[in-house]
């Protein structure tokens, strides 16, 4: 087994080597001017031991953190032209000016300046160029003089030649110039190394060792070894390259293998003996041919600085990729090989590479490819016009039955296969060296995936319709039957992909994934692979196979084997998700270890030995803000910081080591709920007063995630919650004690007043209800004293009447005895003269008048209102109203009245009709009832 993987893993790192064309490149990944927002033309990069990108631009200093750009400018505002990272402390070098960036307490990156400390001996228009490290010293170069800077200052070494490059070899700096030779940085002097006339107005890119020699690389001569002071060009196949397309910038890798930045060209990789691996231009998704600057990190990621933007290369990958910018190729849709020969199947026709992996179109295969498909020794096509059978020379149409989507060979029957296209299935059986085809009539269903239960059982997934059960009959003439499945337990109609895997009838839903259950006839879940697989990936590969790739919604790849439950292989790559035929997505395999997936405008060939490129670093915390201002670091020692109530908090985060990834943080103490950041900085704000654990991680595309950075953070209460505030209540509470019980005193005393007044007014009350009482009973005996008066005044009323009834009686009884003895009178005179007396006594005036008094006094107003009901009485039917009044009989009144007792009844009725009144009523109770 081990040789078998051996020779596998010889077999494909031989075929990549004989990819020596610009078609095929490792992982590339390009930052545009609109992403990192500076200057077009980036002179130098370096990436530090932190995993930070640093770039020299034309508009300053770029820093890149594995997630957002950043740009720092110089105080004067003038380009950057070389940068080097050396631990937490990045050298920049520009116009007339050098220094250092390096974070201040806040965490802000600022610049501190070197040329500044000796202004009197930089040269005027000097630029510089190249910064390296040598032993514990930075050294800048410009055209004409170095500066050497270390704890004991600057010191400045002017050149007789034009300086041209730095080279750090073990305990050696060369330094290359233009027409004197090389020569050797010592004790701050430059000593002479090498003169060659060959290397006489020769721009020398680098020095660097070699097994025992050295090798010299130059911009427009090619490459030459130099060994006990003889100088020899190298046999590299990329000399003539370099000497065409002008070398600016050389790396080596770990293994030995070589990086040449090209002005005019790209990058170029080659082996150790300098044949081209590589060719990595604007041809195959470089942004821009001209490489101004290149930094290798320690994982073997070339980092370039372009004349237009910013790039980065997986040399450290094995899977590689083939693309085609020039739009020929198109949207590819799969990949297999053939005799030798990689045949592409794309949107636009088929294609294959030749001898040079360039490009050729197969003539006649025009249209949409579908499907390659190797049958036996031949190769099949499931093109839109049908199915064709591709030969080095020739395409040859076999079934005119269009959309080819997908084939399968029948179980336990031989040269007999059922392919999936446009109008339903199709059977190809071989016969004496030709293919017969036969449609079958019976299930028309567009049919593009399609797999076997057993030999005479196949099941076909229809895009909006479900799935299907077809059965064969015994010879495969014709169709038994097709069964409808949507009913029998299907989630959804739409979007269902049909496998067989592991002998199960496996079906990706929009709900997850389900497989058919025969004891039942029904579909049901299939929680196995909804736990192994999720619910929300499907698979783009061959299902049969124990390593498959899925494709998640997120947008990436892995490759899983049922035998372990960890991931083989992740495709997280950023750059792929742009390129990706959604729905299409195809996995061929090419051979056990190496696999092809389907892109845009190309392809990638993936090692599935590769290892998976997922590793997450831990969140950094590089600043944090406190109502918007940074706070000094000594504030957050031990990643605890604590900041006042009503001040939010922003922190910065970075993870430059990742790949991929983006940032998650959750509160501890509130909830359990990862919330995605939106960048690299978080806001928080609203927080009530406490203490609270943030915690922070990096989540990759992959789902992977970093350890975890944790932030303790202390909520400080307001002040009228802290201490002072404290105080203050209880100062107030004090006081408001103090005012209560004054006021609650004067209350009392005031109640009490309140009280007293009541009691007095309420003492008045009872003294003036008792004298209203009092005076009360007082009115009453009055008034009973003036009733009994009133009865006494009636009744000496009466009897005044009474008397005076009498006496009349007795003056009418005296004068009808006189009358009666006129003739005892001796003179008539004197009996006329008592005669009248007499009558004058019986009806006196002056009597009745103080008769009317007494009575008007005992019955008040009975005259006025008898008067004002009945206006007509007269003063006679007045007296007889009175003495009806007094309850007097007629026989009583007749006497007062001097009229006989008949006259009264006379007159009592002629009242009577005076008054109105009715027969039913009589005067007396009439009168008796007035008031």
């Amino acid at each position: 087994m081990t040789k078998r993987l051996l020779s596998l893993t010889i077999f494909f790192y031989c075929f990549f080597i004989l990819i020596v064309n610009a078609q095929y490149s490792p992982s590339l990944q390009n930052f545009t001017l609109a992403e990192y927002r500076a200057g077009n033309q980036n002179w130098d990069v370096s990436r530090a031991q932190n995993g930070k990108v640093y770039a020299a631009n034309d508009s300053g200093l770029l820093e890149y953190d594995a997630l957002v750009w950043k740009l720092y400018q110089l105080p004067n505002k003038t380009t950057v032209r070389s940068v080097l990272a050396v631990n937490d402390v990045i050298y920049t070098g520009s116009y007339e000016e050098f220094g250092y960036w390096q974070k201040d307490d806040f965490g802000v990156l600022k610049y501190h300046s070197l040329s500044d400390t000796i202004l009197n001996k930089i040269s005027p228009n000097e630029e510089i160029w190249e910064i390296v490290k040598f032993k514990d010293k930075i050294i800048f170069r410009s055209f004409l003089n170095i500066y050497v800077y270390d704890a004991n200052g600057i010191v400045k070494i002017e050149s007789d030649s034009i300086l041209i490059s730095f080279s750090v070899i073990e305990d050696n700096l060369y330094v290359s110039t233009l027409t004197a030779g090389v020569f050797l940085l010592k004790d701050n002097t430059l000593q002479p190394f090498y003169f060659n006339n060959i290397l006489v107005d020769t721009k020398i890119i680098s020095i660097d060792k070699y097994n025992d020699k050295l090798l010299l690389t130059t911009s427009l001569k090619g490459s030459y070894f130099l060994s006990k002071n003889v100088l020899i060009p190298t046999p590299f196949q990329i000399n003539e390259k370099i000497k065409e397309h002008q070398l600016n910038d050389f790396s080596v890798l770990k293994n030995g293998e070589m990086v040449f930045g090209t002005i005019k060209d790209g990058v170029y990789i080659t082996d150790f003996s300098g044949k081209i691996k590589f060719h990595i231009s604007k041809e195959n998704g470089l942004l821009n041919n001209t490489v101004l600057g290149q930094d290798l990190d320690e994982y073997d990621n070339l980092w370039l600085g372009l004349d237009n933007g910013i790039a980065t290369i997986e040399l450290n990958s094995r899977n590689y990729f083939f693309n085609d910018v020039s739009g020929k190729l198109g949207a590819v849709y799969d990949i297999i090989e053939y005799k030798e020969v990689m045949y592409i199947g794309t949107n636009t026709g088929l294609f294959r590479l030749n001898k040079n992996d360039k490009l050729e179109f197969v003539e006649g295969s025009q249209g949409q490819v579908w499907d390659l498909t190797l049958i036996g020794d031949e190769l099949f096509c499931g093109h839109n016009d049908g199915t064709f059978i591709v030969d080095t020379n020739s395409f040859k149409k076999i079934s005119n039955f269009t959309g080819g989507w997908t084939i399968k060979k029948v179980p336990e029957r031989k040269n007999t296969y059922i392919q999936g296209t446009y109008s339903g299935l199709v059977k190809f059986e071989k016969k004496d060296n030709d293919w017969e085809v036969k449609h079958f009539d019976k299930a028309i269903m567009p049919t593009r995936f399609l797999v076997f239960e057993n030999p005479h059982t196949a099941w076909v997934a229809h895009e909006t319709k479900g799935i299907y059960k077809i059965i064969f009959d015994e010879n495969y003439q014709s169709i038994s039957s097709v069964q409808d499945y949507q009913k029998k337990g299907l989630s959804s109609n739409y979007n269902i992909r049909v496998y067989n895997i592991k002998n199960d009838i496996s079906f990706k839903t929009n709900e997850g994934w389900q497989k058919y259950e025969p004891i039942l006839d029904s579909i049901i879940p299939y929680n196995l692979l909804n736990e192994k697989l999720g619910k929300h990936s499907y698979i783009i590969s061959e299902e049969d196979t124990n390593l498959f790739a899925l494709k998640n919604n997120d947008g990436f790849i892995n490759f899983k084997s049922f035998s372990n439950d960890e991931d083989q292989l992740v495709l997280s790559d950023d750059f792929l998700k742009n390129r990706y035929i959604i729905g299409y997505e195809n996995v061929s395999k090419i051979n056990d270890s190496v696999c092809a997936l389907n892109l845009n405008n190309g392809f990638i060939m993936i090692n599935s030995t590769s290892p998976s490129n997922t590793y997450l670093q831990k969140p950094i915390i590089e600043k944090v803000y406190v109502g918007g201002e940074p706070i000094n670091r000594s504030r957050f020692t031990n990643d605890e910081v604590s900041f006042n109530f009503n001040e939010n908090i922003t922190v910065a985060l970075t993870s430059p080591k990742s790949v991929n990834h983006f940032f998650e943080y959750k509160i501890s103490n509130t909830d359990n709920i990862w919330y995605k950041v939106d960048g690299n900085k978080v806001e928080f704000s609203s927080l009530k007063d406490g203490e609270y654990t943030i915690s922070f991680r990096a989540r990759g595309n992959s789902g992977n995630v970093s350890p975890l950075q944790n932030l303790q953070i202390q909520v400080l209460p307001p002040w009228y919650r802290a201490t002072w505030g404290f105080l203050l209540y209880t100062f107030i509470a004090v006081v408001i004690g103090a005012i209560f019980y004054i006021l609650q005193n004067k209350k009392i005393a005031k109640q009490q007043r309140l009280i007293k007044i009541k009691y007095q007014k309420e003492q008045q009350k009872l003294l003036r209800e008792k004298t209203l009482e009092n005076e009360k009973q007082i009115v009453q005996l009055k008034n009973e004293a003036l009733q009994r008066e009133i009865k006494l005044k009636s009744k000496q009323l009466a009897n005044n009447a009474m008397a005076l009834v009498k006496k009349n009686e007795t003056l009418q009884d005296i004068k009808k005895d006189l009358i009666a003895n006129k003739d005892g009178f001796n003179s008539h005179y004197s009996y006329k003269k008592v005669l009248k007396k007499l009558d004058n006594s019986i009806v006196l005036k002056d009597e009745w008048e103080v008769f009317e008094n007494n009575f008007s006094q005992v019955h008040d107003e009975f005259f006025q209102t008898l008067k004002a009901r009945h206006s007509k009485l007269t003063p006679k039917d007045l007296k007889i109203c009175a003495y009806i009044k007094m309850n007097l009989s007629s026989k009583e009144i007749a006497p007062l009245m001097n009229i006989s007792p008949r006259g009264v009844e006379t007159h009592r009725y002629r009242l009577k009709k005076k008054l109105n009144l009715e027969n039913d009523i009589s005067v007396v109770d009439y009168l008796l009832n007035i008031k």
